[in-house]
């Protein structure tokens, strides 16, 4: 009895783990998205001259990770750990930079509107010295901002947008 049901737990798992093999290839071939293959000015601007910290080994190689993924073409799904205050926003900030400068806008989600408020704070800081737009959009944002958000987002002034759930 204990080797059969060790065997139908591993067949379950097994099975679990071809679906998502499959849906990850279908996803490969279905959605094609845009190659960020450039590391330029704005990424190299911020790197040298505005960094608040040198980057540990571990930001390093995983932004190089996020930099090869990025340079496929495919869709990335990535999960970054870390504790509180070990550097995770400013690695999402240095892949964010990676795609302006490959011309493109990019947006930060967050779980909730504190967090969305503190992503906005913290990377309107970093930034300020940087003529790059960020802007927060949530939940309470009023109709006028949003408007005045989509306007600027669609003529491509805004290059960050940070917000909750409400950036969908």
């Amino acid at each position: 009895l204990r080797l059969a049901t060790r065997r139908l737990k591993f067949d379950e798992l097994f099975f679990v783990q071809l679906r998502l093999l499959r849906a990850k290839a279908q996803r490969n071939e279905t959605y094609k998205g845009k190659v960020i293959s450039v590391i330029g000015d704005v990424f190299n601007t911020f790197f040298k001259n505005y960094l608040p910290f040198e980057l540990t080994n571990a930001q390093k190689r995983v932004l190089k990770e996020i930099r090869i993924d990025m340079g496929t073409g495919k869709q990335m799904n990535r999960l970054l750990q870390g504790d509180v205050g070990s550097g995770k926003t400013m690695v999402a900030l240095l892949s964010i930079l990676m795609v302006i400068d490959n011309g493109f806008q990019a947006c930060l989600m967050a779980p909730t509107e504190i967090l969305a408020n503190q992503h906005f704070i913290s990377i309107s800081e970093a930034l300020k010295d940087m003529d790059i737009q960020v802007e927060l959009l949530t939940g309470s944002t009023k109709t006028a901002k949003r408007r005045e958000l989509l306007q600027d987002l669609s003529e491509g002034r805004l290059k960050i947008l940070i917000g909750t759930h409400a950036l969908i």
